[in-house]
């Protein structure tokens, strides 16, 4: 049987043809390097490379042992990788949902990073309604859901913030408050405001709000917006994922900022949702 270090000396060197730049790839000496082909070639009993002074070749003998043991030895590779992949649970596939067309964006830069690292693991893109995230992951039907917080309800633990962004508030184009120094969180105390479902950002008023049309999506919300029926407080990436004509966005002073993660079943985390998290932080993190 040949030695993993052998069978890597040989296939490094038969692609480089170089016994430094194979030492270097293998970082291991020139001395080693050449014992080991060595080594291989008095078991074989015949030469895998001509060498002279300036160049190194394969045999035909040397060809077609490359030609053959190459294939083989990639498919060792990948078994292996793939029992240490299953072991750490980063096999199989990972669910993960989001609200809203930013948070999708920004997942597929995440699932793309994601695959990188644990490519034997299948990561399924889901859209949900906002009153949907949390049950989805109760019911199991996601593993991992990225929406803006806070997210209500016991038995969900939430990843690092990956997002934070400046709250604006949509108004209908021409309204009293469409001015370019904006409103006030206190100015909403005096106006309707369109109420979304729970977990959704609409929450930052310093004072009551005066009650507005319900809507299950921010789509809707917009459109009652756009019709009168009240004034919506949003994320500073509404103004690019839904512009529309008839809102205006104008700043919304003394609110706090929006906040977006991550969130997942309460408990320890499978390695997989661990790793898909740590990757949307690394993501972030690099400003990709």
């Amino acid at each position: 049987m040949i030695e993993r270090y052998e069978a890597e000396s040989f296939l490094t060197l038969a692609e480089e043809l170089h016994f430094g730049r194979t030492a270097e790839r293998l970082r291991v000496s020139t001395a080693r390097v050449s014992q080991t082909i060595r080594k291989l070639e008095r078991r074989v009993g015949a030469a895998l490379f001509e060498r002279t002074s300036r160049r190194v070749e394969l045999t035909p003998l040397g060809r077609r042992l490359a030609d053959e043991l190459g294939p083989a030895w990639e498919a060792v590779g990948a078994a292996l990788q793939g029992a240490v992949e299953a072991g750490r649970g980063l096999s199989g596939s990972l669910r993960v949902a989001y609200a809203g067309a930013a948070a999708g964006q920004l997942l597929v830069g995440v699932a793309e990073l994601f695959r990188e690292r644990a490519p034997g693991c299948e990561v399924l893109l889901r859209e949900a309604r906002m009153t949907e995230t949390v049950r989805w992951l109760r019911e199991d039907e996601a593993d991992l859901c990225l929406v803006p917080l806070p997210v209500p309800g016991p038995g969900i633990a939430c990843g690092p913030v990956l997002v934070r962004e400046a709250r604006m508030l949509a108004v209908p184009a021409g309204h009293l408050l469409d001015r370019p120094d904006g409103a006030s969180a206190a100015d909403l105390a005096a106006v309707p405001v369109v109420r979304l479902p729970d977990g959704a950002p609409v929450e930052p008023q310093q004072e009551a709000p005066a009650p507005g049309p319900a809507a299950e999506t921010v789509a809707e919300a917009l459109t009652l917006v756009a019709a009168g029926q009240g004034v919506l407080p949003v994320g500073a990436h509404t103004r690019r994922y839904y512009p529309r004509p008839d809102v205006a966005y104008v700043p919304l002073h003394g609110a706090p900022p929006l906040e977006w993660a991550l969130i997942r079943r309460d408990g320890d985390p499978a390695a997989r949702v661990r790793a898909f998290t740590e990757a949307a932080a690394d993501l972030v993190a690099d400003g990709r």
